[in-house]
């Protein structure tokens, strides 16, 4: 037997080594499900809240350091500002850190939510939770969503395009792999059709619960138009932990009609996702 054939037997390939390091984090997000997929929509909502406050919390120490630093710009002279903005800078990098193990620690809880939001607009044509201001907002621009009283009526369907579209996809574990891929500011490798755009969904609700810069890049639409039929299947990046390996500004303007209707459930939030921060996904 070849010797190199004999260490894959003994010790696989890398692939496999990969799936059996990421297997146990889809089995923590499966683990939570039951108990997320229980909750009614308003309860829902409150998990996303205290998720956001936990993160929020987690950044208050640097963020206080950092706000009294950058106090001090204006009463310090032009030549000796230098020391103060190389400390913003540490500071700011070890707040990435900071976010980015919390970010590790909610992942189960947050891609359960975002499993269960997409079931529960499969199953249901209308979702109704109790209106907030920012629901009326939305219902004043867009047509997904429609005001009650207090209630707030998101449809699961919409024109894009001038064709109507329905949601009728939940992420299965297929997807909860490639997402967690994702967040770890790696690539995942996807043929067309089995849920690139639904595996965006995942680490995209995960990382924007910063509040930093969130984006999710795309290959450019003259490379998409000349690659071969064949690798028009192509792999999925996001952005938002580390920085971009190109310094290209990243719309929601995807090159593919199957990732149309990501870019429309985005589009309420995209002022948001559009602040200015170091802090980036790096897509490799």
């Amino acid at each position: 037997m070849d010797f190199f054939k004999l260490l894959r037997k003994l010790f696989g390939n890398k692939s496999d080594r990969d799936m059996k390091a990421i297997q146990p984090l889809v089995d923590e997000v499966l683990k939570i499900y039951p108990e997320i997929n229980a909750l009614s929509n308003d309860d829902l909502r409150a998990r996303t809240l205290k998720l956001k406050e936990r993160i929020r919390e987690a950044g208050v120490p640097i963020r206080k350091q950092v706000d009294e630093l950058k106090a001090k710009i204006e009463q310090t002279a032009i030549e000796d500002r230098k020391p103060i903005f190389e400390k913003i800078d540490k500071l700011e990098k070890e707040q990435l850190e900071v976010f980015e193990k919390v970010l590790d620690e909610i992942r189960p809880e947050a891609f359960a939510i975002v499993k269960s939001t997409a079931e529960r607009f499969t199953n249901n044509e209308d979702v109704v939770v109790t209106a907030t201001d920012f629901d009326r907002e939305l219902a004043a621009r867009h047509d997904f969503v429609d005001i009650d009283g207090d209630r707030a009526i998101y449809h699961n369907h919409w024109v894009a395009g001038g064709n109507e579209t329905v949601w009728n996809m939940i992420h299965y574990d297929v997807q909860l792999f490639g997402g967690t891929v994702l967040h770890q500011g790696k690539i995942a490798e996807m043929a067309t059709g089995e849920g690139k755009t639904l595996v965006a969904t995942l680490p995209v609700f995960l990382n924007a619960l910063t509040g930093t810069a969130l984006y999710v890049p795309r290959p450019l639409s003259r490379l998409y138009r000349q690659a071969p039929a064949q690798f028009r299947g192509t792999p999925q990046g996001l952005s938002g932990r580390h920085h971009l390996r190109h310094q290209q500004r990243v719309r929601f303007r995807l090159p593919s009609r199957q990732y149309g209707y990501l870019a429309r459930g985005l589009s309420a939030t995209h002022a948001q996702l559009r602040h200015r921060r170091r802090g980036r996904l790096r897509a490799h």
